[in-house]
């Protein structure tokens, strides 16, 4: 596979035009030289040349702030130098240039390092042409050297700004990466525990049609039928997933799992109160899709002949128990898909799971319900 070739770029793109309209003011060193005789002219192109050299290379390697940035800088600071002592003192002002770079460096030891250094060359050169510009020219200078040794803290802080938007932007996208797993993962759930209960459903009404077909053939009529209504259901359910999480009472999935088991051949025996008033609406709807998941499991799992539902309102907690009188759970059971996704589910309103093999299978699910949810509840 060929080597993909890196586009040449004068400036990175990223930057936009801010480094081509900073070359504005490289005219005026330009008018300087040009005015300067023989060696002394070409000299001084030569170092303005390299200058602006210097000044593209900086941006090229501006967050790196390594030793190759830091040669680049002392080059152009050099170069700076030569011209305002051995050309125009005006040249001093190309120091606009590396004060910029200066602000860049992240490590604070090296940016104000950087800053004295940088400061000393700067005023070098009115030190040494002191005699040329004082006192007409002198505090002229002052003004712009104090500009240019303050710019580089403004220039510092709004390189903090952009590193911490950089940031910013990379954990949104961890977040976004990190909600589209756990959507991946609810939908997951969601199709196991609502899609897969009515699924199981149909394949059991099947079966009992095979079975009714050749002796009760008005029966096995009215379960296909039944069959049909199931499969629609399906889709619906299907749709309320894609759209949003399906709301649903316990009171509703209590007539939800007395269809299954009943079509299963268990018989349903319940107690305890159904509406659950006061109880919020996402407690309920969690609560619901853990009993989904349990009666699908005893259908699947358990060949008993008895499954019990109990419901208990107390003080502070409300408690759901469903029991079997089939073979019982084994160890490698209880780490199935099934229960690990109603753990997950009840671990959002602070509830857990305890299950226990005696006399068949028993899961107790145990949700604390404070007053503040209750009044939360009665609101909605």
């Amino acid at each position: 596979m060929p080597v993909k070739k890196k586009k040449f770029e004068i400036f990175p793109a990223r930057y936009g035009f801010f480094p081509y309209i900073f070359l504005v003011y490289l005219f005026m060193p330009g008018y300087y030289i040009y005015f300067e005789p023989g060696i002394k002219l070409v000299a001084g192109f030569m170092l303005l040349g390299l200058f602006l050299v210097t000044y593209r290379q900086l941006y090229h390697y501006i967050d790196n702030g390594d030793r190759t940035y830091t040669i680049w800088l002392l080059i152009q600071v050099a170069i700076i130098l030569i011209l305002s002592i051995f050309y125009n003192i005006n040249n001093v002002f190309l120091g606009f240039f590396p004060a910029n770079f200066i602000g860049w460096y992240r490590d604070r030891k090296i940016f104000f390092k950087g800053l004295i250094l940088f400061g000393l060359a700067i005023i070098s050169p009115i030190i040494i042409r002191f005699g040329e510009l004082y006192p007409n020219n002198y505090f002229y200078f002052i003004p712009f050297i104090v500009i240019m040794l303050i710019s580089p803290f403004g220039i510092r802080s709004m390189a903090n700004k952009m590193e911490l938007e950089e940031k910013l932007n990379e954990a949104n996208e961890k977040i976004k990466e990190l909600v589209k797993r756990e959507e991946r993962l609810r939908i997951a759930r969601d199709l196991h525990d609502t899609l897969g209960h009515t699924l199981s459903l149909i394949t059991l009404k099947s079966q009992l049609v095979g079975k009714l077909i050749e002796k009760d053939s008005n029966r096995a009529k009215a379960e296909a039928k039944e069959i049909e209504r199931t499969s629609r259901a399906a889709l619906a359910q299907v749709r309320e997933l894609v759209s949003d999480m399906r709301t649903i009472t316990v009171a509703e999935e209590l007539l939800e799992s007395e269809s299954i088991l009943e079509a299963a051949g268990i018989t349903f025996f319940f107690h305890g109160e159904t509406k659950l008033e006061g109880i919020p609406v996402l407690t309920q709807n969690i609560l619901s899709m853990c009993l989904r998941e349990a009666v699908t499991n005893v259908v699947k799992h358990s060949k008993a002949k008895k499954c019990f539902v109990h419901i208990v309102e107390k003080a502070g907690e409300i408690q759901i128990s469903i029991h079997d009188n089939g073979k019982g759970i084994s160890i490698n059971n209880m780490a199935g898909n099934g229960l690990k996704g109603m753990s997950e589910r009840l671990q959002l309103i602070d509830g857990s799971i305890n299950i226990s093999s005696e006399n068949g299978t028993k899961l107790i699910i145990s949700v604390p319900i404070i007053v503040k949810e209750r009044e939360a509840g009665n609101v909605s």
